[in-house]
């Protein structure tokens, strides 16, 4: 709706009456009158010799006490009166005057003011139509008025009336007008006129459009003609958007985004304001949607889901990584899924759109995913109980721990290093072993596989070490595995022995005699090798000596000698026969034995005694002492130069042999079997000789330790003298 706006103005028209000059009749003064309106009477008069000043007086004829005056200069010589009272009578008088206040000469004339103009308020109340009204004309009879286009276009209207107001329509919109308006009295005097400019007020705008800016609302229309200024408003609900602007455009900022505004121009100029153009909607763009959430629904897949915002057609969905990569998502509806990395920091923002345009910039939300599992660890064994287990360093993992878990024992080993020893493992269990990952901004990832390994058997302990034989040695064990092979060893100088077996027991064979040993055992499965149990000491028995030599000393006397035997510190010989026993107990590696039977039959037994008292009994073959010495030997001569060796045997079946030593030469005779005496021919005379008889056996040499004899053989002339008897011999053996 075009507005109105009124104004009050008073401007005083100029009524130009006939000049009248009147003249003094005595001294030629006059007046005359220029300008006569309905509050003012202009007059001007000639110079008047000899006058220093002049006085202008004018009373009102028809109103009492009503009169005015004036004083002039001598340089003065015209005057307006002012502050009349409208269509009334005044009488003029004007006089001359000197120095000395004489009136030198004096005139007068009546003169009527006008009426008064009538003072107009003036508004547009439309586009096209000026509303006129005033206050009643004292004396008015009527009242003219005319209007016309300020710029001479088009015609002049003119309205005569005795009414008070007038309105003129079919105006051109927007266009200044120029009013003129006066009163007339009863004889058609017009009076005072009064002249106002006015606009009709503008047009609506037309062809207005709508745009949304950067966060504004951009405004365009046609101009309309006299508009002076635009009001813009937007109006959403009860909030109200304005902008005012004297071009065919305007910015309206600060637009809530997801709202619907209602968009109007309104043309302003000091008439009033157009009505306000048919109302366009506008969408704005679609506010930032909020409630967002990110959550891994499984691993591997990013869930962003927000609530749905008011005017928003469509949402696309940012997510850009840390290496850079960025992806997108389009839906209409409020969550998107999309496929991501463990130990990746994903920068996601959410945008709504509309035909508007994109919602601004939310809040960039950042989600860092789990890191990522060491899928690839290895664990070795270093010892029975100790794993290292070793892995690649993983994205996103700020920390490791190493979990092995094994019923309701867990051991932990945390560590920013990949690698990480889990130590007092228990033996003979399986494992589940796990490397968890973590990071500070999302904690630990808890889907890593575990890898199973079992420890190695449990060590065995020995129970008993027991002998079966000389070189045989059974070991048994507590067995607690069942998958577990045991391997026994007896580890000593004498070099390695080992025994193996799945049970609880094995046998340790060909164990050197003489030797210690320490015997532990281990188990041993596909799993590994167990630590060895506690050594168990082991010492063998002494070795027999390899050789022993019996050497019969004298026929009463065997010196028996023999080999060190190994581990043995004390040795115990003994021959033994029907007739008796001979022993000896020596340090030594020999010994002399004593009261032994000549000819006789002995079985010899050794025993080697280590240091800690294991005793090795040893057997040899047997011994047979030599044959007795023949007793009661004696020589005689015989004729032709012969002696003969006489004795006494100790057995008739054996054999003897017969020495003869002396300076001229030595002699042997054997008899034969069963004679107790050998003769020996042509032995010279003169010369002392030893005498021996031996027994002769079948094994080994002739026996030295019979007794000798020392006989002296004199001469008879050329032929053997005397034998006589000297005694035994202390001389070596024979």
């Amino acid at each position: 709706m075009c507005g109105a706006k009124s104004k009050s103005l008073a401007f005083t028209g100029l009524l130009l009456n006939c000049l009248e000059m009147i003249f003094s009749a005595n001294t030629g003064f006059s007046v005359s009158l220029y300008d006569v309106t309905s509050q003012s009477i202009s007059l001007r008069w000639p110079k008047f010799s000899g006058a220093s000043s002049y006085r202008v007086t004018a009373t009102a004829v028809n109103t009492v006490g009503h009169s005015l005056l004036a004083h002039f200069s001598d340089v003065t010589l015209k005057a307006t009166l002012t502050s009349l009272i409208p269509n009334t009578v005044y009488a003029i008088q004007a006089e001359a005057i000197d120095k000395n206040g004489i009136i030198l000469a004096e005139t007068q004339i009546m003169q009527s003011t006008v009426l008064a103009a009538p003072i107009l308020s003036v508004s547009s109340p439309s586009c096209d139509s000026i509303a006129l009204s005033w206050k009643a004309v004292y004396m008015a009879a009527g009242f003219s008025v005319s209007l016309m286009r300020s710029d001479g276009l088009g015609r002049m209207l003119r309205e005569n009336t005795t009414s008070t107001s007038l309105i003129f329509t079919n105006l051109d919109p927007g266009t200044l007008y120029t009013i003129k308006a006066y009163a007339w009295n009863a004889n058609g005097m017009p009076g005072d006129d009064f002249t106002y400019n006015q606009r009709t007020s503008p047009n609506a705008p037309a062809d207005v459009k709508v745009a949304f800016n950067s966060g504004a609302l951009r405004v365009s229309w046609m101009p309309t003609e006299g508009a002076l200024t635009y009001t813009v408003t937007a109006s959403s609900g009860l909030l109200k958007l304005k902008c005012n602007t004297s071009s065919s455009s305007c910015m309206v900022p600060s637009l809530q985004c997801s709202s619907e505004y209602y968009v109007s121009v309104i043309a302003y100029n000091d008439a009033g304001s157009s009505k306000p153009t048919d109302a366009v909607s506008l969408k704005t763009i679609p506010c930032a949607p909020v409630n967002i959430s990110i959550e891994e629904d499984e691993p591997g897949h990013l869930l962003v889901s927000w609530s749905s915002i008011s005017f928003g057609h469509y949402y696309v969905v940012f997510v850009k990584s840390d290496d850079g990569l960025e992806v997108h998502c389009n839906t209409s509806y409020t969550q998107c899924h999309f496929q991501s990395d463990c130990g990746f920091t994903y920068f996601i923002s959410v945008f709504a759109y509309n035909k508007a345009g994109q919602s601004p910039l939310g809040d960039v939300f950042n989600y860092t995913t789990a890191p990522c599992c060491p899928s690839d660890f290895r664990a070795v064994f270093v010892s029975s109980d100790t794993v290292r287990v070793t892995w690649a360093p993983v994205r996103g993992a700020d920390l490791y721990e190493t979990r092995a878990a094994a019923w309701s024992t867990v051991v932990l080993c945390n560590d920013t290093a990949p690698a990480c020893t889990l130590s007092a493992l228990q033996c003979n269990t399986r494992y589940h072993i796990t490397v968890h990952s973590f990071s500070e901004a999302r904690g630990s990832n808890t889907s890593c596989a575990p890898k199973h390994v079992e420890t190695a058997p449990c060590s065995p302990e020995i129970k008993n070490v027991s002998k079966e034989g000389l070189s045989v040695i059974s070991v048994q064990w507590q067995s607690n595995s069942e998958d577990a092979t045991y391997v026994v060893t007896a580890r000593g100088e004498a070099g390695l022995w080992h025994c193996t077996s799945t049970g609880s027991s094995c046998t340790l064979t060909d164990l050197p005699c003489g030797s210690a040993f320490s015997v532990s055992a281990i188990a041993r499965s596909p799993a590994g090798q167990s630590l060895p149990s506690y050594s168990v000491p082991l010492e063998m028995a002494p070795c027999c000596p390899n050789d022993l030599i019996l050497t019969q000393v004298t026929q009463s006397v065997t010196n028996i000698s023999w080999s060190a035997g190994k581990g043995a510190q004390t040795y115990v010989t003994t021959l033994e026969s029907p007739k008796g026993q001979a022993k000896c107990r020596t340090l030594q590696n020999y010994c002399l034995l004593g009261c032994i039977t000549c000819g006789t039959n002995y079985t010899v037994s050794l025993k080697a005694i280590s240091e800690t008292g294991l005793t090795s009994s040893c057997t040899y073959q047997g011994y047979s002492s030599s044959a007795c010495c023949p007793s009661g030997v004696k020589l005689y001569r015989l004729s032709n130069n012969g002696i003969r060796v006489f004795w006494r045997a100790s057995d008739e079946t054996m054999n003897y042999s017969t020495d003869l030593r002396g300076s001229k030469g030595n002699f042997t005779c054997t008899p034969s079997a069963g004679r107790s005496h050998c003769d020996i021919t042509e032995i010279p005379c003169g010369d002392v000789y030893t005498v021996v008889v031996v027994p002769l056996t079948d094994k080994g040499p002739k026996l030295t330790f019979c007794p000798k004899k020392i006989y002296s053989v004199t001469c008879s002339g050329s032929s053997v003298g005397m034998v006589i008897y000297r005694g035994k011999s202390n001389a070596e053996h024979i």
